[in-house]
C-alpha cells in the first residue's frame, strides 16, 4: 500500500495506524503548496479533492478521508483490536469519537491555518477549540485512551490534531488528563516510528 502524506497534516494519524497495524506500506510525500508528489505527480490526478491522506491499496484503488482510512486499516488486522468489532455498540462509540474529532476539533482549526483570517475570527476558533478540549479532557478522566484501556485508531487521530495546538496558540496546559494522554500516546513505539518516518 501507499500512504500519500504531508508533514504536519492529519495524514500522521493514518501513518500511526499503519504502524500500529504492522501493515507494510510506502510513504509518498506530497507538497501541498505545489500539489505535486516528490516524484512530480499531480496531486489532483491522484485525489481530485487535492488533499491528504490518500491510501492506495495493493489493487490500485484509493481511499480518501482520514476517518474512513483509519477504519479500513483497523479492519485489515482485527486481531490488533484497533477498532471494536463491526456492528457492536463499542464500534459505534469509536465512530462517535472519529466524527467528533473530525468535525468538532479538526475542522475548528481551519481559521487558524488561514493567514488572511482576522484576529477576532482566530480568537473565536481558539475559544471554540478550548471548549472542545475541555470536554475531551473530562472524558479522559480515569482512562488510558478514548475507549478505556485499549488504544484505537481514534486515539491516533486525536493525538495528531492536538499536536497542532502549541504552534497555533491554542492553550492545553490546564487540561491535565489530556496532557497525560498525549504523553502516553506519544510514548507508543508505533507513534514514535510514524513521527520518525515523517521526520518530525
Amino acid at each position: 500500500m501507499k500512504l500519500y502524506y504531508s508533514p504536519g497534516t492529519c495524514s500522521l494519524a493514518s501513518s500511526i495506524a499503519l504502524h500500529e497495524a504492522g501493515l507494510p506500506f510506502e510513504l509518498v510525500l506530497v507538497d501541498l503548496k505545489t500539489h505535486k508528489t516528490k516524484a512530480g505527480e499531480d496531486m489532483y490526478a491522484i485525489n481530485s479533492k487535492g488533499y491528504v491522506p490518500i491510501l492506495e491499496l495493493d489493487n490500485g484503488e484509493r481511499l480518501t478521508e482520514g476517518a474512513v482510512i483509519l477504519q479500513y486499516i483497523a479492519d485489515q488486522v482485527p486481531g490488533k483490536r484497533l477498532m471494536p468489532e463491526a456492528g457492536s455498540m463499542p464500534r459505534y462509540r469509536a465512530m462517535e469519537w472519529l466524527n467528533y474529532i473530525g468535525t468538532e476539533v479538526h475542522k475548528s482549526y481551519s481559521p487558524l491555518f488561514n493567514a488572511s483570517m482576522p484576529a477576532e475570527a482566530k480568537q473565536f476558533a481558539i475559544d471554540k477549540l478550548s471548549v472542545r478540549f475541555k470536554w475531551v479532557d473530562a472524558q479522559l478522566a480515569g482512562k488510558q485512551y478514548l475507549m478505556g484501556d485499549a488504544f484505537c485508531v481514534a486515539d491516533a487521530y486525536l493525538f495528531t490534531v492536538t499536536r497542532w495546538a502549541p504552534g497555533l496558540n491554542v492553550p492545553l496546559d490546564h487540561f491535565s488528563n489530556l496532557n497525560e494522554y498525549i504523553d502516553r500516546v506519544k510514548a507508543r513505539p508505533a507513534v514514535q516510528e510514524a513521527l520518525k518516518a515523517e521526520k518530525r
